[in-house]
């Protein structure tokens, strides 16, 4: 496999030509099912789609299925995914709010609603994943050391990650420990990838996973088996690869 990669001037023209995809997908397959991420880097995608729809573009028979949920936060809860997501996509694109599907991280048996999610998305069958990297290269909630072939599963997040991620909550005693997470092999089976990364504080997971060894140690690297995957960087994201190289 050959990624593409793409190196913009900054995060807004990371999300606008992320975006200007994503719509082209939207005209030729209206009902597309999307996966969608949350985190720094996706977020100026999900505002540049929103300029495509005041311009005319229809994304309301779309299915958009988030990546992943924190375990133990209740729905509405300001930094669940679920509100994430609806904030940034339910009014700005239009939509019925029964359009986004969400892991239910509320759920008594974490492993069942897993198991749920997985089925559905099996059944959906999703046409284009979006994707943010982890600094220590993880996608979704898939940290270092998760099988190549895991599936939507409860995962406990590592200590770097809820550092990472303290600066959404009031401390980093406020971050879930846990969460529900697509798998590494639920990912691999939509049928293309997106990844966006912005920040120079992504550049060294970046570089790992687009020319480092394909390993469980920087899930984000398995992409790189994928048939279909476009890599959109800002200038400091891609500081430490090479212009002229591809994946």
């Amino acid at each position: 496999m050959t990624a593409v990669v793409d190196v913009t001037a900054d995060a807004t023209a990371a999300g606008e030509a992320v975006a200007a995809r994503i719509a082209a997908l939207i005209r030729t397959k209206p009902d597309a099912v999307i996966g969608v991420a949350t985190g720094s880097s996706p977020m100026p995608v999900y505002s540049a789609l929103a300029r495509h729809v005041s311009a005319g573009l229809d994304a309301s028979r779309v299915t958009w299925c988030a990546l992943d949920e924190y375990l133990g936060l209740p729905p509405r809860h300001p930094q669940s995914y679920r509100t994430a997501l609806e904030d940034a996509l339910i009014g700005p694109l239009r939509l019925d709010p029964a359009a986004l599907r969400v892991p239910d991280g509320t759920a008594q048996d974490p492993d069942q609603a897993a198991e749920a999610y997985e089925q559905f998305l099996a059944k959906a069958g999703v046409d284009l994943q979006i994707l943010g990297i982890g600094r220590n290269g993880h996608i979704g909630f898939n940290e270092p050391g998760t099988s190549f072939a895991s599936r939507t599963h409860r995962a406990r997040l590592t200590e770097s990650t809820r550092k990472a991620n303290a600066r959404f909550f009031s401390d980093v005693a406020s971050v879930p420990h846990e969460c529900l997470t697509q798998g590494v092999a639920t990912i691999m089976r939509a049928r293309s990838i997106e990844l966006i990364a912005t920040g120079e504080h992504k550049a060294e997971a970046v570089a790992r996973a687009l020319y480092g060894p394909v390993t469980e140690q920087c899930p984000a690297s398995v992409l790189r088996r994928h048939p279909d995957v476009r890599v959109t960087l800002d200038d400091a994201a891609a500081s430490l690869l090479s212009r002229s190289r591809t994946a």
